[in-house]
């Protein structure tokens, strides 16, 4: 199983942690063996590589370049030297980091592993490499620590995404149900919304009915308006018949009294002619 380590850590422990692998991987590879071997470089490439490990991994943990000289003791243009790759131990680290960030750990301690049953012994003196290896053994037991905590840490994690994994697909459910209601609530509201359709578009055209019959209704406003003037009129002329009734029947009453004077002179005038022809009666029979 590859072993995982705090590549962005965020904690003190993480960040000696880190440190310490950088460096262990690093001053264990076959290339840096090489450089080391001259005793009068070994120690600066030593301290070399433990500052741009310590300067990366706190890189890694977000702290600024003042902060990282700082706590390191070194001047911050060392540590830019280091974090950008312009000094060889800088590189060295930083190559180390990208090999760790590509899971190739395990390879590195292979190689730590053959180095230690021998092939270290063939490149450095017998006097340095006591001293190394004290040394290795010192970062070796780190790593042992470190190992063992990021496995236990793997295995907390493992659990804790097994929680988590359990927690997601428990809401994930809720939320298929919740889907589920919701759908069924959008198909209601749908079908919903289609009756309130169907209703508006009843209402536009009651509304259409409606505006047509209140022109209609202004149609025969206008005509009861005639009507009633119509009204006033015929009010008007029916005053006026009466009123010419009353005139007839006054003459009418005229005519029957001129009737009846007319009448009286007729029986009048009947009396005169029999009277006349009574008094020619007896004239004619006076003069026989």
């Amino acid at each position: 199983m590859s072993v995982e380590v705090p590549l962005n850590p965020i904690t003190r422990s993480e960040i000696h942690q880190l440190e310490s692998l950088l460096l262990f991987a690093t001053l264990f590879r076959p290339e840096v063996i090489e450089l080391i071997k001259d005793p009068a470089e070994r120690l600066t490439w030593v301290d070399s590589l433990a500052v741009a490990a310590g300067a990366i991994a706190r890189e890694k943990a977000g702290m600024t370049v003042s902060e990282i000289a700082r706590e390191l003791g070194r001047t911050e243009a060392t540590i830019r030297k280091h974090l950008k790759g312009e000094s060889k131990a800088g590189q060295l680290v930083r190559e180390t980091y990208e090999l760790i960030k590509q899971g190739k750990l395990d390879e590195l301690i292979k190689t730590i592993e053959m180095i230690e049953k021998g092939g270290l012994k063939e490149v450095v003196a017998k006097e340095e490499y006591e001293k190394l290896l004290q040394e290795y053994e010192k970062l070796k037991q780190e790593f042992e620590e470190i190992k063992a905590k990021v496995e236990a840490a793997e295995l907390e994690s493992l659990e804790k995404a097994k929680k988590e994994i359990e927690e997601l697909k428990s809401k994930l459910e809720k939320l298929e149900e919740e889907k589920k209601e919701l759908e069924k609530e959008l198909k209601e509201y749908k079908v919903k919304l289609m009756e309130h359709e169907a209703k508006a578009k009843r209402a536009e055209e009651l509304e259409a009915k409606l505006k047509e019959l209140e022109e209609k209704a202004g149609a025969v406003e206008e005509v009861e308006a005639k009507i009633r003037e119509y009204e006033e009129k015929v009010k008007e002329y029916e005053e006026k018949l009466r009123e010419k009734d009353a005139k007839i029947e006054e003459l009418e009453a005229k005519l029957r009294e001129y009737e009846d004077k007319v009448k009286s002179l007729e029986e009048e005038v009947n009396k005169l002619k029999d009277g006349i022809r009574k008094a020619k009666e007896v004239l004619d029979s006076l003069l026989a």
